[in-house]
């Protein structure tokens, strides 16, 4: 017995042992969740990695106090992490936010207003170094410490940063797109299993990582990647695509640049204009850019919303030119030539900008006439009514009036820009029409028949004015002919319907007063009182009328009416000046007198 004692004693001091063989439990990190939630809440979402890198590096500040892992006091004595130090996961958790805080200062100065300069993309390529070799060996130590899928995550998040890395680099795109294919594979075949979410994650970063694929594809050439196509890809959102929208931003400018060189003057109702600033070029380039695309053959294909999206980039090139125009004419000096040059840009240029905020505020137009007659649909959009069509009918009279004494000053004028300013005024009285139609359509929902007819029949003139006007110009707009005969005869429709709906309402006057005089009581005992909707829940009944009559929801009484309620007691002494209290002299302390005071009183 003491011998089988001894043995079991010395297998358990014996390092050797069983016991320390057994296989040590495997972390595991959900790297891509991880590191989506901790994006969109701390500044991604809207781009801001300034926000995000600062989270970073507070989280690592917690994470090395926690884990007790702290660099000195005093002096700075750097610790390394391998293998032997990671005994729990939180071990793990900072190797990567090491990489994500890298990562995120290098994609901070990608986002400089001006972009980085020689030596800020110096220090950027740095920090995307730092971050490659973060996420090596964050990719090292979860394949010893971690399962497999962790190892797996762990393995594409380091080839996304290494593609990411010789991206920005501009070379060895062969190595860039292996990398990226590499990390795609991955997320595609983690995207088959774990719950939905993890799946819907992994199917965003396959999305954002296909762009970059392409344009890697398209650098080494084996594809035939179109500048338009490039174009809408860079239109998709998500972190991982900010460094390549960069990279084509800084790819299409320098571009522009080489273009800018041809573009020596431009041209507008006969007139040239001769563009000697090099800034000024680039941004009337991307401004006819833009318009290509508003214009050519895969417009009718384009979404309203993308068409003001465009429209709002447009204006800032425009505006961006004439900003350099204005500062040229205010270093011009005394070169009158020159002035009277820059002068006429200024005017061109303030003209097309003009003609693009017309377009827009007719699109705006049409969006608003598809929602005037359709209720409320699935997505809760909001219903157009006619006095939101009146305001953008003035916005449109005033653009074409601006526009018209824009291009009517000065002192020589062009028949081309004489021809521009009468087309100016036929838009106008088109303009006029089509407001006094919407504003009669107001008035007819508030139940002016008079107002509404009146307006109906004084529409109907004026759109029979502007259409006789168009007619007769040789070079009028066919869409503006048609839309002038649609409201002519949309105008005698209505004016005939408010007509005969105000006739039946002067009929039924009478009839209607008499009912009302009859159900009169002066007790008021007869009145049908509406009850609100917590007063009749067991009835189905809308509490809330109709969008397009004024009157007040009856959901609850507010300010509630007054209730009775239990007052406190208020207790009335009556009986205390009628009380005989007993007399307390002989409790009371008496005063002890001297020898000589007995005498004395």
């Amino acid at each position: 017995m003491a011998k089988v004692n001894e043995v079991t004693a010395m297998e358990v001091d014996d390092p050797n042992s069983n016991v320390s063989d057994q296989i040590s439990p495997k972390f595991s990190i959900n790297v891509l969740q991880l590191l989506k939630s901790a994006q969109m809440q701390h500044g991604l979402r809207h781009g801001d990695y300034a926000r995000y890198r600062r989270y970073c590096t507070a989280r690592l500040r917690r994470l090395y106090k926690s884990l007790k892992f702290t660099h000195g006091r005093g002096k700075y004595t750097r610790k390394a992490i391998s293998e032997s130090t990671v005994t729990e996961v939180r071990f793990l958790h900072l190797v990567l936010y090491m990489a994500e805080r890298a990562w995120s200062h290098a994609m901070e100065k990608r986002q400089l207003p001006d972009g980085p300069n020689a030596r800020q993309r110096n220090y950027l390529i740095g920090r995307l170094r730092k971050a490659v070799k973060w996420a090596d060996l964050f990719s090292h130590l979860c394949s010893v410490k971690g399962d497999s899928r962790t190892s797996l995550e762990a393995e594409a998040y380091a080839s996304y940063m290494k593609g990411n890395l010789l991206f920005e680099q501009d070379k060895n795109w062969d190595t860039a797109l292996r990398n990226f294919k590499s990390a795609r594979a991955v997320y595609e075949e983690l995207g088959k299993y774990g719950d939905v979410e993890n799946q819907v994650l992994c199917r965003e970063r396959v999305e954002e990582l296909e762009p970059s694929i392409r344009y890697c594809l398209h650098k080494i050439g084996g594809s035939n990647l179109q500048t338009s196509e490039l174009l809408q890809i860079g239109e998709m959102e998500g972190p991982a695509l900010d460094l390549f929208k960069s990279k084509l931003e800084a790819v299409m400018a320098e571009a522009r640049s080489q273009q800018a060189a041809s573009l020596t003057e431009f041209q507008w109702l006969g007139n040239r204009f001769p563009i000697t600033n090099a800034k000024t070029r680039v941004a009337i380039l991307k401004a006819q850019e833009l318009e290509k695309d508003l214009r050519g053959p895969s417009a009718d294909s384009l979404s309203s919303e993308k068409k003001l999206v465009i429209f709002d980039k447009v204006f800032t090139a425009y505006h961006e030119a004439r900003s350099c125009i204005r500062s040229d004419l205010a270093n011009a000096g005394n070169a009158e030539n020159v002035k009277d040059d820059l002068h006429g840009l200024d005017k061109a240029v303030s003209a097309v900008l003009g003609q693009r905020t017309i377009e827009r505020n007719q699109l705006l137009v049409s969006i608003a006439k598809s929602k005037l007659t359709r209720r409320r649909d699935d997505k809760n959009e909001k219903v157009t009514k006619p006095e939101e069509l009146v305001r953008l009918y003035d916005l449109l009279l005033q653009n074409t009036s601006d526009l018209s004494d824009l291009v009517s000053s000065g002192r020589d004028r062009k028949p081309e820009e004489v021809t521009f300013a009468e087309e100016c005024q036929l838009k106008s009285l088109a303009f006029r029409a089509q407001r006094c139609f919407y504003l009669a359509r107001s008035y007819s929902l508030a139940g002016k028949r008079a107002e509404a007819y009146a307006l109906y029949c004084h529409a109907r003139s004026l759109a029979e004015n502007a259409l006789q006007k168009f007619q007769t110009n040789s070079n009028s707009d066919q869409v503006m002919i048609k839309e002038l005969k649609t409201l002519h005869n949309e105008c005698r429709s209505y004016s005939c319907i408010e007509h005969a709906t105000g006739i039946i309402e002067e009929e039924k006057a009478p009839e209607n007063l008499s009912k009302k005089i009859s159900n009169i009581s002066l007790s008021g005992a007869d009145k049908k009182v509406e009850k609100y909707l917590l007063e009749k829940l067991d009835l189905y009944e809308s509490a809330i009328s109709d969008s397009n009559v004024k009157s007040v929801p009856r959901i609850e009484r507010f300010p509630p009416a007054f209730q009775s309620i239990a007052r406190n007691p208020i207790v009335l002494d009556l009986a205390f000046n009628a009380i005989d209290f007993p007399s307390l002299e002989n409790r009371m302390k008496k005063d002890k007198k001297g020898f000589i005071s007995r005498f004395w009183g």
